[in-house]
């Protein structure tokens, strides 16, 4: 196949579902605020097919692509240059052909977290102790950056404390700064933030926190990964519990696409415009 030079570079979002995604609002408007020239679609791709989906997507003029479910774990394995954190991560969310025709992976996720955190909401990490829930995916993607940031403890709070267990071992370099915490175990001091990494908002369920965490004097933040609907019930029992401050994910979404975008383009968009755009509607 000849490909049209003067055809805009392809871009993508892709996973099953799909149909719900942000991502080409949100591209289309970082391309917009940067003069990039770029068209970003929205594909559905089942799992055990992104190994052709990649292959198709390059021939037809594909650059990159962003993932989620189910698709992120898969990536390791159809790209041909994992990133050392999309390693650590069991997972990447970004990927994007070099110019040596190799599909590259990266997870950007983290970076997305700790730019929400600290850039929009004004909330200190530094020395902060979290309490991390669930030990899937988007657990393991935030917590190698949230540990280079310098949070001076994490607790993982699982269902199955086994899979947490795993996931600690991901990091060895974290030594005691890493712990697993049991169902009804209470925790062995206050926690400053409160992340939900969990799926159980998608099901409209609650996950269990530890007997404790909330108190006169234990007030933590609390952040939910999911945004929209999806995360309204936790974020809602979050602010009855006492939470000192609560946000859903949108600002997650907006800057792990930045930093994307960045890996793409080699700009960094202004995202606090783009956020306040999705937040208005």
């Amino acid at each position: 196949m000849k490909l049209d030079s003067s055809a805009p570079d392809r871009y993508a979002v892709i996973g099953d579902p799909i149909e719900h995604s942000l991502s080409p609002r949100i591209h289309a408007a970082f391309a917009a605020g940067t003069g990039q020239r770029l068209a970003y679609g929205r594909e559905r791709v089942a799992a055990g097919d992104l190994s052709g989906w990649l292959e198709d997507f390059a021939a037809a003029g594909g650059r990159g692509c962003n993932l989620t479910l189910p698709l992120k774990e898969e990536a390791l394995a159809a790209a041909d240059l994992v990133s050392a954190r999309a390693r650590a991560a069991g997972a990447a969310n970004t990927l994007w052909c070099d110019v040596a025709g190799r599909w590259c992976a990266d997870n950007t996720d983290g970076i997305g977290l700790l730019r929400d955190l600290t850039a929009n909401l004004g909330w200190r990490i530094a020395g902060a102790r979290v309490l991390l829930l669930g030990a899937g995916g988007a657990a393991r993607g935030v917590i190698g950056p949230l540990l280079e940031a310098g949070v001076a403890h994490i607790d993982i709070l699982n269902r199955t404390p086994a899979r947490a267990l795993t996931v600690t071992r991901a990091f060895p370099r974290a030594g005691s700064r890493l712990a697993v915490l049991a169902p009804d175990q209470p925790l062995p001091a206050p926690v400053d933030l409160v992340l939900n990494a969990t799926s159980a908002g998608l099901s409209g369920a609650l996950p269990e926190w530890p007997p404790g965490l909330f108190g006169r004097d234990r007030r933590p933040r609390c952040y939910d990964l999911l945004y929209g609907q999806k995360g309204e019930a936790w974020q809602t029992a979050a602010r009855t519990a006492g939470a000192l401050a609560v946000s859903d994910g949108l600002g997650m979404l907006v800057e792990q696409a930045a930093a994307a975008f960045w890996l793409w383009r080699g700009l960094w968009p202004d995202t606090a415009r783009v956020l306040a755009e999705l937040r208005a509607g």
